[in-house]
């Protein structure tokens, strides 16, 4: 009886310590590339991430077109308002369909902070450092904050879209700021 009880002990023990710890572990997702169809040059995010279409995650202009403002979108097979370019020398994210219309942090270099599409010029709040490394795009005056997608989704007509803000990529999954830069 003795015995008995000491091997169940032990049998409980090895469950606790080695099967139950890894009972919780999980390999980190990999990320699942989009079907990229937009001509270059375009930016896109890295990860497919719940894009219906396989279509991916383009920076895009709010709307139809021209817009003041920029948000995630689907990228477009037809190219149009979802085709941005990166200028490392000047460190400025350009849209390649509207002439001299740069990305523009808005309100201040801060976490939450959205972007719009301004006339392109020398202000550091179009100012960004693509790292390769990490596929992320920096604020040059504050290396802290990174270029990312919100982590919900929502219908936009046909496509889907998403806030595109900065963040701390300390704190922030790689799936939602990590971002392929196609000249």
């Amino acid at each position: 009886m003795f015995q008995e009880a000491i091997v169940i002990s032990l049998n409980r023990i090895f469950v606790f310590v080695f099967l139950i710890p890894l009972a919780g572990w999980a390999a980190p997702a990999e990320a699942t590339p989009p079907d990229m169809r937009t001509p270059s040059p375009v930016i896109y995010l890295a990860d497919n991430l719940d894009e219906v279409d396989k279509l991916g995650w383009c920076i895009d202009t709010v709307g139809r077109g021209l817009s003041d403002r920029l948000h995630a979108h689907s990228c477009k097979p037809r190219g149009g308002d979802v085709q941005f370019k990166f200028d490392a020398a000047s460190g400025r994210i350009q849209s390649a369909t509207f002439d001299n219309l740069c990305a523009e942090v808005l309100g201040g270099a801060k976490a939450g902070a959205k972007l719009g599409l301004l006339t392109c010029g020398g202000k550091a709040a179009q100012q960004f450092v693509y790292e390769q490394s990490g596929s992320e795009f920096r604020v040059k005056s504050d290396a802290s904050l990174c270029l990312a997608v919100a982590p919900t989704s929502r219908q936009a007509g046909p496509f889907m879209s998403r806030d595109l803000v900065l963040a701390a990529c300390a704190g922030t999954e790689t799936r939602y700021k990590a971002w392929v830069v196609k000249p």
